[in-house]
C-alpha cells in the first residue's frame, strides 16, 4: 500500500494525531490515507462523551476495548483518526468531534468541507 502525500487540510506537514492510543489506518500516529483507505480515516477528531455514544448508537463501538484487535477503546479527550464520513454524519445530527487541522489529511476535503472542519477546530 502507497501512501498518498502526508498533507493537511491547510496545505502543511501532516501532524500527528496521537501516539497513545496509536491511531490511523496505517497505526502510525498520523491520518495518512491510500486508495485501500475504503473509510478514508483521514479527520484528526478529538473524542467526546457525546460524539463516543453517537458513534456507537449508529453501529461502530469506539469505546469498548477490543484486545483481539490491540484497540483500547477511546474515551472522551482522546485523538482519533476518524473516517470522514462518519464525522459529516455526526456533523449532521449536531454532535461532531472537533477536530485538530494541522493533523487532518487534505484528503478529507473529498468528503467534508473546509468550511465545516473549521467549524469544529480544536
Amino acid at each position: 500500500m502507497q501512501k498518498q502525500d502526508s498533507i493537511n487540510v491547510l496545505g502543511g506537514v501532516l501532524a500527528s494525531c496521537s501516539h497513545n492510543p496509536l491511531t490511523g489506518f496505517f497505526r502510525d500516529s498520523a491520518c495518512n490515507t491510500c486508495p485501500e483507505d475504503q473509510g478514508s480515516h483521514t479527520v484528526c477528531a478529538v473524542m467526546t462523551a457525546e460524539f463516543l455514544a453517537y458513534s456507537k448508537y449508529v453501529g461502530n463501538d469506539l469505546s469498548t476495548p477490543r484486545p483481539e484487535f490491540d484497540f483500547p477503546g477511546l474515551k472522551p479527550g482522546d485523538s482519533w483518526c476518524l473516517c470522514a464520513s462518519r464525522f459529516l454524519q455526526a456533523y449532521d445530527e449536531g454532535c461532531a468531534p472537533m477536530v485538530r487541522l494541522e493533523a487532518t489529511h487534505q484528503v478529507a476535503l473529498d468528503i467534508v468541507p473546509l468550511r465545516i472542519l473549521k467549524a469544529q477546530q480544536a
